[in-house]
């Protein structure tokens, strides 16, 4: 969305084509409880359940500006099964 260098500004519309980030996820962990109450009046309905909802912190280890050299090393590829032919 906005990349500053010193004087170079950069500001995307809404993203910036090429940008990249680059992170590592240090935890995972839950956020607090919250009570989710449904009440109907007159039916004698209630029923009262809590939720936890998961995240992962994040820490970014470089922004990279659109046309930079560096690439990271691509994964090799897996290599297909051979198929054997029967002689059926």
């Amino acid at each position: 969305m906005f990349i500053a260098d010193g004087d170079n500004v950069i500001v995307g519309k809404p993203t910036i084509p090429g940008a990249k980030v680059v992170a590592t996820a240090k935890e995972e962990a839950k956020g607090d409880k919250i009570i989710v109450f449904k009440y109907k009046p007159k039916v004698r309905y209630s029923k009262k359940t809590g939720h936890r909802q998961f995240y992962t912190r994040l820490s970014i280890d470089k922004i990279s500006q659109p046309g930079d050299q560096e690439e990271e090393p691509k994964k090799p590829r897996r290599s297909k099964k051979e198929v054997t032919e029967s002689g059926a």
